[in-house]
């Protein structure tokens, strides 16, 4: 259920918006047409903002790099900390962002958490963006 917001535009109209997003599923890569095929409906706009968001801080682009380079194909969070230069509770809080947009998986291994780029999610994104962006 969303909750609406009545608010007067600068044209003396009455408008209604919702307040938050809509909450969508976002832990499966994106799969729409590409951007470049057409206008796209509304949800398939939706889905794509939402991960791009996900990637529009400095932050997640660092760590992002980093997991995509990582020798052994994850890292764990204290690792990412130390190598980035920020908090584990900023790492964290980055990383939760981009397991919601569904680019990064998690798993738990006794005390800590290792974390990989979800490939195909990502490939999936770059391919709406632009389908010959990896020919």
């Amino acid at each position: 259920m969303h909750t609406s917001l009545t608010y007067v535009n600068v044209f003396g109209n009455m408008d209604v918006v919702p307040k938050t997003l809509p909450v969508i599923d976002m832990s499966a890569p994106v799969c729409c047409a590409p951007v470049a095929a057409g206008p796209m409906s509304d949800d398939d706009a939706l889905q794509v903002a939402l991960r791009l968001k996900a990637l529009a801080d400095p932050a997640r682009v660092k760590i992002m790099s980093y997991l995509f380079s990582s020798s052994s194909g994850e890292e764990n969070s204290s690792d990412l900390a130390t190598v980035l230069g920020l908090t584990e509770s900023t790492v964290s809080h980055h990383l939760s962002q981009l397991r919601r947009a569904g680019l990064v998986e998690s798993q738990r291994r006794g005390m800590n958490v290792y974390h990989r780029p979800h490939r195909d999610a990502v490939g999936a994104l770059c391919a709406v963006l632009d389908p010959n962006c990896c020919s």
